[in-house]
C-alpha cells in the first residue's frame, strides 16, 4: 500500500456519508473490516478471528491487532496484493451499505408520489432517477401513450420497493389508481386532512376514473371541494394526466344509490339488487342506455368497479319483457304461484336467466318450496332461457340487416340526388347561385327558372 493520506481519508468517508445517505460509523466499520482482510490476505490465513482492527476517526490511523496483539507494522508494508484486497472489500462493503440505505430509505416511501427525471427507456419500461436512486416504470405500470424523453419531469407513485439479488428495484407506477388518490391528496387539503375520504376509485389509465368521495363534516360538500372553484382543483389532476376524465361521485351506504351515483352523467330510473348473484339490474330510458354503458362499454364497466356489482343496463321494455317472460314460465309449474314470482323479482331476479343461473338450493329456502319443484323450475327456465336466447340472436342479425338495408338506401339516395343536382346545372347552364331554397335539385332547378 502507498502512505495512507488519513485526513483526506476522512474528508471523504464524511462525503460518501452525506451523499449516498450512509451513516459514517457504517463506514468506519467497512475501512476496518477491509484491513482485517488485507491483513489475513498479506499472512495468508483462514483464521477470521485472528486479525482485528480499529480506525482513529480524529487521527485517521488504523490500530491493527494480532491474537489480541499490537501488530507493529504499517498499512502500506503489507504489499500490492493485500492492498488489492482492501480496495475491493472496501468498495463492495460500502455498495452493500448504499444498498440497504435505498432499501430502508424508499421502503418508508411506498405510496409516496415523487418527482424524478425521465432517464431511459429499457425494454418498455421507463427508468427513472429519483434522488439518488433509478426506479423503473414497466409497460403495465405507463398511462398508455404516454411518452416521456430523456431529461422530462415525471411525476408517479412508489408502488413497490423489493431486492432483486445486488439491486434494490423500485417499482414506479402512474397507472395504479392510488396514483390518482395521492394526486387528489396533493390538490385538496381537505381529502389530505381526512375531512373527505375516498371510499372507492375504479381506473382505466389514460381514459377515464370514477373516484367516489364521501365527507365526514356536514358542512363541506365532497364533491365541491374536488372539484373545486370553477373546477382549478380537478383541473390541475386532468393536467398532469394528459387529460384523463375524471368523475366525482357522491358515495352512499345504500348500494341502490351508489350505483345510480356511479353511472352519471346518464339518469337511472330503477335499480334492482339480487344479492345471490352479486347483480344490479339498471333501468334506463331508451335515450340514456348508450350514455349509462359509455363508449366501449366503459361507463358501466367502471360503475361496476367502483360499487363491487355486476351491473346490467337494460331500457324499460327489455326490463318489463324480460320480468312478464319469467312470470309467465314459472307460473307454468304445478305449486307456483303469482306470490312466489313477486318474492322473486323482489330478490332482483328479474329474468329467467337469473332463476337458472341462481339454482335449485336459493329456491328452497327462499319460497320454502320442496327441491323436486324447486329444480322444475331451473330447468323450465333453463330451456325457456335458451329459447329467449336464440330470438335474441335472430333479433340481433334481423337489426343488422335492416340497419346495412337503411345505410345503402340512405347512400343511393345521396347519389340520386347528386347525380340530379349534376343535371339541373347542365340544363341551366352549369348555373350554381344559391337557390331561395335549399334540399333536392328539382327545388333549385325551380328557383332559378322563377327568377
Amino acid at each position: 500500500m502507498s502512505q495512507i493520506n488519513t485526513q483526506e481519508m476522512i474528508r471523504l468517508l464524511d462525503s460518501i456519508s452525506r451523499e449516498r445517505n450512509v451513516d459514517r460509523s457504517v463506514l468506519v466499520r467497512d475501512l476496518e473490516l477491509a484491513m482485517v482482510s488485507a491483513a489475513r490476505k498479506y499472512f495468508n490465513t483462514l483464521d477470521t478471528e485472528e486479525f482485528s482492527c480499529t480506525l482513529d476517526t480524529m487521527t485517521g490511523k488504523f490500530e491493527l491487532t494480532r491474537h489480541g496483539e499490537p501488530l507493529d507494522m504499517p498499512p502500506q508494508a503489507f504489499g500490492r496484493i493485500a492492498a488489492q484486497t482492501f480496495k475491493q472489500v472496501m468498495i463492495q462493503k460500502f455498495r452493500d451499505d448504499e444498498r440497504n440505505s435505498i432499501f430502508e430509505e424508499f421502503s418508508k416511501r411506498m405510496g409516496e408520489v415523487v418527482t424524478g427525471t425521465a432517464q431511459r427507456y429499457e425494454g418498455g419500461s421507463l427508468v427513472v432517477l429519483i434522488d439518488r436512486a433509478e426506479g423503473f416504470m414497466p409497460r403495465s405500470e405507463q398511462i398508455p401513450g404516454e411518452q416521456f424523453t430523456a431529461g422530462d419531469r415525471v411525476r408517479c407513485l412508489i408502488l413497490d420497493v423489493r431486492e432483486a439479488g445486488s439491486q434494490v428495484k423500485i417499482v414506479l407506477s402512474r397507472g395504479h389508481p392510488d396514483f390518482i388518490k395521492k394526486l387528489f391528496e396533493v390538490e385538496v387539503p381537505e381529502v389530505a386532512e381526512r375531512v373527505i375520504e375516498v371510499k372507492a376509485i375504479a381506473r382505466e389509465a389514460g381514459y377515464r376514473t370514477k373516484l367516489a368521495v364521501v365527507s365526514i363534516d356536514s358542512k363541506v360538500d365532497a364533491v365541491g371541494a374536488c372539484v373545486g372553484v370553477r373546477g382549478s382543483r380537478i383541473k390541475n389532476i386532468v393536467d398532469e394526466l394528459n387529460g384523463e376524465k375524471i368523475d366525482i361521485v357522491r358515495w352512499n351506504e345504500s348500494s341502490q344509490i351508489l350505483i345510480s351515483n356511479a353511472l352519471k352523467p346518464a339518469e337511472v330510473a330503477e335499480v334492482s339488487l339480487c344479492f345471490e348473484l352479486g347483480r344490479a339490474t339498471v333501468v334506463v330510458r331508451e335515450d340514456q342506455l348508450s350514455l349509462a354503458i359509455g363508449k366501449r362499454g366503459q361507463n358501466v364497466r367502471l360503475a361496476a368497479r367502483l360499487t363491487g356489482w355486476d351491473v346490467d343496463i337494460l331500457t324499460q321494455e327489455e326490463f318489463t319483457k324480460g320480468m312478464e317472460t319469467m312470470y309467465a314460465t314459472i307460473q307454468t309449474i304445478p305449486g307456483i304461484t303469482e306470490q312466489h314470482a313477486d318474492k322473486l323479482a323482489a330478490m332482483g331476479m328479474v329474468s329467467v336467466f337469473d332463476i337458472e343461473e341462481v339454482g335449485a338450493d336459493v329456491l328452497v329456502s327462499e319460497l320454502t318450496i320442496d327441491e323436486a319443484t324447486a329444480t322444475t323450475v331451473v330447468e323450465t327456465c333453463s330451456t325457456k332461457a335458451k329459447e329467449v336466447s336464440e330470438q335474441q340472436a335472430k333479433d340481433k342479425i334481423e337489426k343488422e340487416r335492416k340497419a346495412r338495408e337503411e345505410a345503402d338506401r340512405v347512400a343511393a339516395t345521396g347519389e340520386a340526388l347528386s347525380a340530379g343536382d349534376a343535371a339541373a346545372d347542365a340544363i341551366l347552364g352549369g348555373s350554381s347561385a344559391a337557390p331561395a331554397s335549399d334540399g333536392t335539385a328539382e327545388d333549385r332547378a325551380k328557383d332559378i327558372l322563377g327568377q
